[in-house]
């Protein structure tokens, strides 16, 4: 074994060996009964919002948002009852083109100066049934985008819930993908070399913070 694969080794070795056996072994439960009710926001250290569009019929040109807020209601044992509202910061837009960055964020487009914020906040949640054991549904909301509000409708599966094994908090997951018009708020410039379809993919972690007590005993 030569020494780079004996130190990857050692290292490998001392990971595992420091890693609880709770979070080596950590499982979530898929049914929506075991959800505690309660109000959720989301992780910042998990979560991701990337979309991608036409770009000149070569590329489906992939962009993210690096700062987002949102809150989970969990009312009941359903997610019927769930509602969910999120705040992206539009400035917050990477391209990984810091031209293009200013470009989007500017005047013609985001015009993110005076539009600071991305809004959805969700109207109804309909079931369609399960996919690979998980629960999967269609979660329509209202997406206000440069004060232009309309509906649009993600594909959403529910990953599971459990305590989180570092944390001990309550947390679920959620996978969501969609697509919407960007014409229909008016976001026209470059089209048709740039398309109009935008599609989404979504990846959060919700997490139900402690009591407020219990976080003020942690302080003391």
């Amino acid at each position: 074994m030569t020494r780079r694969r004996t130190v990857a080794a050692l290292l490998c070795a001392g990971l595992l060996a420091c890693t609880p056996l709770r979070v080596v072994t950590h499982s979530v439960n898929p049914a929506e009964a075991s959800v505690p009710a309660g109000r959720y926001t989301l992780d910042p250290h998990h979560w991701s919002i990337v979309f991608d569009v036409d770009h000149l019929h070569y590329t489906r040109f992939v962009m993210r948002f690096d700062r987002a807020s949102a809150q989970l209601d969990w009312r009941a044992h359903a997610l019927e009852d769930a509602t969910v509202e999120a705040d992206i910061e539009a400035a917050s837009l990477d391209t990984n083109v810091s031209v293009l960055d200013r470009m989007v964020k500017g005047p013609q487009l985001l015009d993110t100066e005076h539009y600071a914020q991305i809004r959805f906040a969700s109207t109804r949640f309909e079931r369609t049934g399960e996919a690979n054991g998980k629960l999967t549904g269609k979660l329509t909301g209202n997406l206000t985008i440069r004060g232009a509000t309309q509906p649009v409708t993600l594909d959403v599966t529910f990953n599971g819930y459990a305590p989180n094994p570092l944390t001990k908090q309550p947390t679920l997951g959620f996978s969501a993908r969609g697509t919407f018009s960007r014409s229909a708020f008016g976001l026209t410039t470059w089209y048709p070399a740039v398309g109009d379809a935008i599609d989404v993919r979504i990846e959060a972690e919700f997490e139900q913070p402690p009591p407020a007590d219990a976080t003020t005993a942690a302080a003391q």
